[in-house]
């Protein structure tokens, strides 16, 4: 009774993005695709890989995104019981009392009954295919639920990467703004010894005072970002990470495995979060047969064997033998709830197929997005480190000029903000550049 599936066309370009932004994206053809690649390959980083793993044991989400996956497996087992009769064994026992006026002696008297049967109650012959459509029903719903865990393992997988990767790039910035408080700490000094002899003014005392505190702010702001970092990822991993397993700075971790995009989307039709969208498409699919087949006759079986007696004592004795059969035909006539019942599974497939199509095109918009930034953060880093480098020539020239007395100190204020703004951009391009390289093997399918 069941329609014959069909997968809806994907609503998306069959080929990756192209332009100024993609230019980079086309991988050697020796880079693996990420669903081809375990995520211990994919990271080269040992301790992250640690990390992950223990996140994997450990984090309770996944946990209970698995105990779903036996839930529904369960599930799908009852179901798939229906089809089997369900043999019973029961006895009983009865005794009346009979008044004289109704009795057929004549007389008061007490009737007894006694009996134990084997038999089967009410077992539905699925003759048009209803128990065996909400079997495949339960199924593709098992199966998406499977598809679910796999999609949120990979998400972990993602999430506690680029946890790890923030920290890293957090603990970075720590280490520079300690090092940009030593150095206005020492110009501070320089500048109080040229102050006390009459040669700086009190205006350079002060800008090189505010100095100073902007850079012990940064200190204490970024020493709270690197203690909310370890909390973020302690709380992934699901329990407390030791001192060593922890990223000191960006250069101390190992990049990612680079991974090929492909030439076809069609690789998305095999994420996890895709394939359970269209299990749950598969599902509705099955319903609609249920449906169906509510419009014809419904046959049950009762039958038993045992015996009975009017005496306990007498169960078991030869000539005390008994069975029933009763199969049972219902022929629907007119049930207007039926019809709406039909009505609402053909309105459920309709809106599973466009959860199908929203996944497909999510997807997609997630890898164009992953491949824009991977074609274009590299350019970025470069001129980023062009502008440290300049800006850091501008420093050193304008510190050596005011303490020749040929410019201000406004000039090497200028430069000194320049040159923090411009390392605080470079951290911040590096670490982008690692993390979208994580997020690309995740929005390809990679994580298991």
């Amino acid at each position: 009774m069941a329609p014959k599936y069909t997968r809806p066309d994907a609503p998306v370009p069959a080929q990756w993005p192209s332009g100024a932004a993609y230019k980079e994206t086309k991988s050697v053809a020796s880079a693996p695709a990420a669903m081809e690649l375990p995520w211990r390959e994919f990271f080269t980083d040992e301790r992250l890989q640690k990390i992950v793993g223990i996140t994997l044991d450990n984090n309770r989400d996944l946990r209970v995104a698995a105990l779903n996956v036996e839930r529904a497996r369960a599930l799908y087992g009852i179901q798939r019981a229906e089809l089997l009769p369900a043999v019973n064994a029961f006895g009983g026992g009865v005794r009346t009392l009979e008044p004289a006026d109704v009795s057929t002696t004549g007389y008061a008297m007490t009737a007894s009954q006694y009996s134990v049967n084997l038999g089967i109650t009410s077992w539905e012959i699925d003759f048009f295919g209803r128990i065996r459509s909400l079997k495949d029903k339960a199924l593709e719903e098992y199966l998406s639920t499977d598809q679910a865990r796999r999609s949120a393992q990979i998400s972990l997988v993602s999430a506690a990467a680029q946890a790890y990767l923030t920290l890293a790039a957090d603990g970075e910035a720590l280490k520079l703004v300690t090092s940009t408080l030593e150095t206005q700490e020492t110009s501070y000094k320089l500048i109080r010894k040229r102050y006390d002899v009459g040669l700086s003014s009190e205006l350079d005392l002060m800008q090189a005072q505010s100095q100073v505190d902007t850079a012990r702010g940064d200190v204490v702001r970024y020493t709270q970002l690197v203690a909310l970092d370890e909390n973020a990822l302690n709380l992934l991993v699901g329990s407390p990470l030791s001192q060593e397993l922890l990223p000191s700075d960006l250069s101390s971790v190992n990049p990612p495995q680079e991974i090929s995009p492909g030439l076809s989307s069609e690789l998305l039709l095999r994420r996890p979060d895709v394939l359970a969208a269209e299990h749950q498409l598969k599902a509705s699919n099955a319903n609609i047969g249920a449906a169906r087949a509510a419009f014809f006759p419904n046959i049950s079986l009762t039958t038993s064997i045992g015996t009975t007696s009017a005496e306990l004592s007498g169960l078991f004795k030869a000539g005390q033998g008994t069975w029933n059969f009763a199969p049972q035909i219902i022929m629907p006539i007119f049930d207007a709830r039926t019809w709406f019942a039909y009505d609402v599974t053909k309105l459920e497939k309709e809106i599973s197929v466009a959860q199908y199509e929203k996944a497909i095109q999510t997807a997609f918009r997630e890898v164009a997005d992953a491949l824009a930034v991977r074609g274009t953060v590299n350019q970025q880093i470069a001129a980023q480190q062009s502008l440290v480098d300049a800006v850091a020539e501008t420093y050193r020239l304008s510190q050596a000029r005011y303490v020749k007395g040929i410019d201000s100190y406004l000039s090497v204020l200028d430069a000194q903000r320049s040159l923090y703004a411009a390392q605080q951009g470079l951290i911040v391009l590096r670490l982008a550049r690692l993390v979208n390289t994580v997020t690309l093997y995740k929005v390809l399918g990679g994580g298991e």
